[in-house]
């Protein structure tokens, strides 16, 4: 059986927000992987922009889980690592200011081959809520990144 070429796994940081992007594990364990994220109801279709749930759920959890854990990393995957995982970084980072061609130019940088123009007009539709704007240690809004 031949072996899917699949990108390395990249860490993309923004502000006080740390992911890494990578793919499934493997072939043979696809299936199981699958379930088990029903389970959460998490799963989306490939090519499919996430439902408004699913975009609730992510936020929140990035929300609570870099509030909680300053410095933390949460991994995000899928198949190939090219379209829904950065698709849900890239609403992190858009609510965390960046606009979404900054965002999807962000994440190109060290994720060759992610986003299709498919994959990119929701992104290029969605509103932030600002919700990841956190405050500095003097309580101003973060608005602001030196890259």
């Amino acid at each position: 059986m031949a072996r899917m070429n699949r990108p390395a796994s990249v860490e993309v940081t923004y502000q006080n927000m740390r992911f890494l992007i990578t793919h499934n594990p493997t072939n043979a364990t696809l299936n199981k992987f699958i379930e088990e994220l029903k389970k959460y109801g998490w799963p989306f279709d490939d090519g499919a922009p996430p439902s408004n749930q699913i975009v609730h759920d992510w936020l929140s959890l990035v929300k609570i889980k870099f509030h909680e854990e300053p410095g933390c990393c949460i991994a995000v995957h899928c198949v190939a690592g090219l379209g829904r995982a950065p698709g849900l970084v890239a609403l992190a980072l858009i609510e965390g200011g960046m606009n979404y061609q900054d965002a999807v130019q962000f994440i190109r940088q060290n994720r060759h081959g992610a986003f299709n123009g498919q994959q990119r007009l929701p992104l290029e539709k969605y509103h932030p809520k600002m919700w990841l704007r956190f405050k500095d240690s003097n309580g101003h809004r973060n608005n602001c990144c030196i890259q």
